[in-house]
């Protein structure tokens, strides 16, 4: 604090002392992740040579309901918390940017850029770019095929444009790692004429995917340039197929709901149960659509939540909860082999993702039985979280590697901004 009794802006923003970058000096980099129902951002300082861990993270949940923005700062500890009405993301964009100013980001020179993940990028955005015109018209245009998270990344564009208009932006799409996938991993059977409308496969977590990468490039070249399967189990789940680096294949297709099981998704479908639920049940489009992506997958299954952690807690007692984690342990198997198939065999598998992160159970179930893929792991080590999970003798290596999706939109952002200089 300083003689005037004010707190000094780099205080305020929760900055650590250290030298500053002779390119972007002082200033900060936002970046921000709008979920279905949820908002993350995270406030980076420039420096000389990479992009530093966050000084600021931020979270809103619940929103549409009375939610919660939380603020944490680089240790994660917590730095303000509040309970809020957040009926809609621009609603918690506006609490968030509000924080952030009463924080000293209250000035267009404080920042940088932002750079936003965007869920979905269709056909015609296979790489990061600036923010030029036209792409929120496009991002429109795409809405039909993510409605889930699309409004809300264009709302959130269009709020920052608002609050800080002389700032340039990013956008970072979670389909383009999946953008070199062969032509006919992307193809569903169907009429040429919908494939040509962009009725394809496109996949996503695409960034999470990428930072994973980058990650085993950096610890093991020999398994990044081989055939890797990377299980991303969170609340949204896929795994995607890697081979030198390069996606070839993956679960997710058309839209985030298909794949493997999911919190509150259902995963792929026969056809037919959507032209039951519409012709034989007499649901409604979007009454499907809600079906589909916010009361099935483990919430539907079990009747009771979609957290995976409650539900192994009630497993011996629930045989709904049970059948939750089993079904989708299975699946997670079921499509591991399947991506090792289309690679022509494994070297190393990869968990990321809230789940593959912190269930050692549902690693374990998953890897159990898969020992003629090469796979098997280490009891001990995959208990304790370690890094490497895998036997010593096993034939597969067997990883568990944290995501950071954030860091990757922000490392696109500052190479941008940089290239532009």
């Amino acid at each position: 604090m300083n003689r005037q009794g004010t707190v000094p802006r780099d205080e305020r923003l929760g900055s650590t002392s250290g030298r500053v970058g002779s390119v972007v000096g002082a200033r900060r980099l936002l970046t921000i992740n709008t979920g279905s129902s949820s908002l993350k951002a995270a406030l980076y300082r420039l420096r000389e040579g990479a992009t530093e861990a966050p000084e600021l993270r931020a979270e809103a949940n619940r929103i549409g309901g009375r939610g919660g923005l939380r603020l944490t700062d680089a240790r994660g500890e917590t730095l303000d918390e509040r309970r809020d009405d957040l009926p809609d993301h621009a609603a918690a964009l506006d609490a968030l940017l509000g924080r952030l100013r009463d924080r000293g980001l209250d000035r267009d020179d404080v920042l940088a850029a932002v750079g936003h993940r965007i869920v979905h990028g269709g056909d015609r955005h296979r790489e990061p770019q600036m923010l030029a015109p036209g792409v929120v018209a496009d991002l429109r245009s795409l809405v039909p095929l993510d409605p889930n998270h699309l409004p809300q990344a264009i709302a959130a564009i269009e709020a920052v444009a608002r609050a800080y208009p002389a700032v340039p932006q990013v956008v970072c799409f979670d389909t383009a790692f999946h953008g070199r996938m062969p032509r006919v991993a992307r193809l569903y059977a169907l009429p040429r004429d919908l494939a040509e409308e962009g009725v394809v496969r496109y996949g996503f977590h695409g960034l999470s995917y990428e930072y994973v990468m980058d990650e085993l490039r950096k610890v093991d070249r020999e398994a990044y340039d081989g055939r890797v399967v990377v299980a991303h189990l969170g609340n949204g789940a896929s795994m995607a197929a890697v081979k030198e680096g390069v996606g070839v294949d993956t679960t997710m297709g058309f839209t985030p709901t298909g794949g493997l099981l999911m919190g509150t998704r259902s995963g792929d479908l026969d056809p037919g149960v959507v032209l039951f639920l519409l012709e034989q049940r007499g649901l409604t489009p979007p009454e499907v659509a809600d079906l589909v992506n916010k009361r099935a997958g483990l919430l539907g299954v079990s009747g009771t939540t979609s957290d995976m952690r409650e539900l192994l807690d009630r497993e011996a007692n629930d045989p709904r909860a049970a059948e939750a984690v089993e079904l989708f342990c299975y699946q997670a198997k079921k499509f591991l082999g399947a991506l090792a198939a289309a690679l022509g065999g494994l070297d190393a598998l990869v968990f990321t993702g809230g789940i593959g992160e912190h269930s050692a159970t549902v690693r374990g179930r998953i890897c159990e039985g898969l020992g003629f893929l090469g796979v098997r792991l280490d009891p001990e080590a995959n208990a304790s979280h370690a890094p490497v999970i895998s036997g010593d003798d096993a034939a597969v290596s067997v990883r568990v590697v944290p995501t950071d999706e954030d860091l990757m939109v922000a490392r696109h952002t500052r190479r941008l901004i940089e290239q532009e200089r």
